[in-house]
């Protein structure tokens, strides 16, 4: 490139005027979203450029009356709170929550898994644009996969939801798992309460897929929806023999062209199946139904089911009971996951740990022993203290 042409491509034609001119911007350092963090890493004597400035912290109070009033970047920017690990965010973010809990509850929630490749985004984008026509705020929590390197989510759901992303009664949170075993991220059921205190009526989880996660995602939702494809086997759809029992609907995605007629043999033959299966919900049969995401049929038809799904179970007492006993088990779930950190952040138990673990795998300690030994250190330290 010569000095006369400095901002246009090597390729320029000659005598191109303006027409190819462009400019180069310096980056700026930081980790994933931009926030604090490894960012690209500099290689040989490069310096890293100097990062922007950080926005001003906000109070609780502050939280509190952005979520409130749906001001969706103060939604986010909470949801961000709640979702962090770091120990200087926990007391901030139970304060914001206590303070928004009275605000929850309201909207119904509905749980969508299935295999990988079923289309589970495309359905979500086209039920969630049919919702939007009618009238309601819809919020749609995907999990993840989490990129080893840049902490954030590597399937971008949101970018595969562009129509339903652009429209303002829509709100999409992708959150990376951040490693959990399952797919589920640790604060999703926080989230969906952050999102109900702003408006949103209608609140669509998502799992990965991968076949661990359907059991805590069935504890946060009221309706649990699992999408099949039609034609596929038993070695590709692992997944559905233990969660068709989670299941209050199946649906067959993908019954257009060809695959129509495939659609409705595998409807006809889970009807069969679940005629004799016990209900994933006291007072409510579970079917199985067609639809295609892709053109839309059969999808208000899914919406109708879900409503009447709420309507019997509110008539019957069994969806004030089931979010009961969902809070009280989240509420055990937490109980275990703070003693499990405790245990493991006590001194005397990081000081032990390593040489135990390396007797229980030699085989010279039993592992009931071993674990014996490590809770009476937790005793000892925690009188020290």
């Amino acid at each position: 490139m010569n000095d006369q042409n400095s901002t246009k491509p090597e390729w320029t034609p000659e005598n191109s005027g303006e027409a190819f001119a462009a400019r180069v911007l310096k980056g700026v350092a930081g980790g994933h979203d931009g926030l604090e963090g490894d960012g690209a890493r500099p290689t040989g004597g490069e310096t890293r450029p100097t990062a922007v400035a950080p926005r001003p912290a906000l109070s609780t109070d502050d939280y509190v009356q952005g979520v409130l009033a749906g001001d969706r970047a103060i939604l986010a920017r909470a949801i961000t709170l709640i979702e962090s690990n770091a120990p200087r965010h926990f007391d901030q973010a139970q304060a914001v929550l206590k303070a928004l809990l009275p605000h929850s509850g309201g909207a119904l929630r509905v749980g969508i898994t299935g295999v990988p490749g079923a289309g589970k985004s495309t359905l979500i984008e086209t039920l969630g644009l049919l919702l939007v026509e009618q009238g309601h705020r819809v919020a749609v929590l995907t999990v993840d996969p989490t990129s080893s390197v840049t902490r954030g989510s590597i399937l971008g759901d949101k970018t595969r939801m562009e129509k339903l992303a652009q429209r303002p009664q829509a709100f999409i949170r992708p959150s990376p798992t951040g490693g959990v075993l399952g797919g589920v991220a640790r604060k999703t059921r926080e989230s969906l309460l952050v999102c109900e205190a702003a408006g949103f009526d209608v609140i669509l989880v998502e799992t990965v897929g991968t076949g661990q996660s359907e059991i805590t995602v069935r504890s946060m939702v009221d309706f649990f929806l699992l999408l099949l494809v039609p034609g596929a086997g038993d070695e590709l759809q692992g997944i559905k023999k233990g969660v068709v029992e989670l299941a209050d609907a199946i649906l067959i995605n993908k019954a257009d062209g060809e695959n129509q007629l495939a659609a409705q043999t595998a409807r006809a033959e889970y009807n069969r199946a679940l005629h004799y299966l016990s209900p994933a919900t006291e007072g409510w049969r579970t079917r199985a139904y067609t639809a295609s995401a892709v053109t839309g049929e059969g999808i208000a038809r899914v919406w109708e089911v879900i409503k009447g799904f709420r309507e019997k179970t509110q008539a019957s007492g069994a969806w004030e009971a089931r979010r009961r006993a969902q809070a009280r088990a989240w509420l055990h779930t937490l109980i275990d996951e703070q003693l499990r950190a405790h245990f493991y952040n006590r001194p005397a138990v990081k000081a032990a740990l390593p040489e135990i673990e390396q007797a229980v795998m030699a085989g010279t300690l039993p592992a009931t022993a071993a674990a014996q030994s490590l809770l009476q250190l937790l005793q000892i330290d925690s009188a020290e203290v």
